[in-house]
């Protein structure tokens, strides 16, 4: 098992989070791979990969073959990394129409086949939409931006929706957004999926007005946008942008500006994460001049996106720009008009967001002055963000010119406390692991030690 790499239990999950497959594609998968090679389709089922993950058995030279060749892995790639951009291949737009949500026509029926495509996951080729600039970046946001708005958003097929089912769905959404500020995203993305599933299912199925058209258009945006941020916060990037670009079709289709601006900022901040900081820049510069209206907390979440973009693009003005505008609008005492969904951006995000964006550039001084306002601020429930901002300030005290190893060890270990409880972040687990790799030189400290110690189970899960 030693001698072959792909065997191993944790890279065979990171493979298969690599390209944003469940365990059950998986096996699919590898089925039809041993039946076109052979003829005779392998008995391989979902609890044999899981086994394989979990390292209880160990893939036969058979598998691994197949293995390789659906992740594409040459015998000089066996230990797991993530295709290098020279690796990836590259689709044309023209042929991913019929299964890739960004290729969707602007239409009722387009909206339709994306929020279907972005369920069901196993159409699209992972590897394609990231190639094609993290969402196609100056393709889609293009297309948002010059898309006609639709006149109607009724359908006249189907049994009467009932109004109160509306309803319902949307006090739904709501409660599914503060359970993912709790739990993170890696425990709550099946119950949005199903959420988003069932609203789908009445959008093709019912019959109803255009008011309600819309209204479960905009239930189906935010649902898709939020499944997106669950699959992105627990890892799961392919996924992640599928949701996204459904989200904003469903988002047109509803004719909501606000919402359609608000998922290409979140797509923007995967694209920051993954590295694409030009596609990050064009997505919430996007955002920001497609939205016209006058919602103050809008504005200030949007103005944020850009000002992460530009953090890590290294553009110091442009950043310091967009970090005071947002706190300008943030305090804007006219009423705009607020979405139900923005209700998380208020000061303690406002500097959370700006602090990452100071640690970014580098001005680990601003950095924490932002960071500590935010701790002061917030709201002790929203555990998932403090654990995010407490690492942060960490990292500002471990990266400064004299590394202060025993405040960045302090607050990160408030973090690994939340980590370890009810929140499942994999974008946090993350950052801590980069926190703990800088402080291991410091590991004869006793703070250091410690902290090691307690962050160990989470960094080996």
């Amino acid at each position: 098992m030693a001698t072959d790499g792909l065997a191993s239990g944790s890279r065979l999950r990171a493979y298969r989070d690599w390209y944003a497959l469940e365990q059950t594609e998986v096996a699919g998968r590898l089925a039809d791979l041993g039946e076109q090679a052979t003829g005779r389709r392998p008995g391989v089922t979902n609890e044999m990969v899981s086994r394989w993950e979990r390292n209880v058995s160990r893939p036969s030279a058979y598998y691994r073959r197949l293995l390789r060749k659906l992740y594409e892995v040459g015998d000089a790639h066996l230990g797991f990394r993530p295709p290098l951009p020279g690796e990836i291949v590259i689709h044309p737009w023209d042929r991913l129409e019929e299964t890739h949500p960004a290729a969707a026509s602007w239409t009722m029926g387009g909206t339709a086949r994306a929020l279907r495509a972005a369920v069901e996951g196993a159409a699209m080729d992972r590897r394609a939409f990231l190639a094609a600039a993290g969402l196609g970046a100056t393709g889609i946001s293009r297309d948002w931006l010059l898309a006609p708005g639709l006149t109607s958003a009724a359908s006249t097929s189907g049994r009467a929706l009932p109004p109160e089912t509306v309803d319902q769905l949307e006090t739904i959404t709501g409660q599914l957004r503060r359970m993912d500020d709790q739990l993170g995203g890696g425990d709550l993305h099946p119950v949005i999926r199903q959420h988003l599933i069932f609203t789908v299912s009445l959008i093709s199925d019912r019959r109803y007005h255009d008011p309600t058209g819309r209204r479960l258009h905009t239930i189906a945006a935010e649902l898709a946008r939020l499944a997106g941020w669950a699959s992105f916060d627990a890892g799961r990037h392919g996924a992640a942008q599928r949701y996204y670009a459904a989200a904003l079709h469903a988002a047109h289709t509803a004719g909501d500006r606000a919402l359609g601006a608000n998922v290409l900022g979140f797509a923007s901040c995967q694209a920051k994460d993954l590295g694409q900081t030009g596609d990050a820049i064009t997505l919430a510069d996007a955002a920001v001049s497609g939205y016209p209206g006058r919602s103050p907390r809008v504005a200030a979440i949007l103005h944020l996106r850009l000002a992460e973009a530009h953090a890590t693009a290294g553009n110091q003005r442009e950043c310091r720009t967009a970090i005071d505008t947002a706190f300008t609008r943030l305090a804007d005492p006219r009423p705009g008009g607020e979405p139900a969904w923005s209700y998380w951006i208020n000061p303690a995000q406002a500097h959370a967001q700006a602090g990452y964006c100071h640690l970014t550039l580098g001005d680990q001084r601003a950095a924490q002055a932002h960071l500590c306002a935010a701790l002061d601020l917030q709201d002790p429930a929203d555990s998932r963000e403090g654990a995010l901002r407490a690492i942060l300030l960490a990292s500002s005290y471990a990266r400064q010119p004299q590394p202060d190893v025993e405040q960045a060890a302090a607050h990160a270990s408030s973090a690994v406390t939340a980590l370890s409880g009810p929140v499942a972040s994999t974008r946090c687990v993350g950052h801590l692991t980069r926190l703990t790799a800088s402080l291991r030189p410091y590991r004869r400290q006793p703070a250091v030690r410690d902290l090691l110690d307690q962050a160990a189970p989470l960094l080996t899960r």
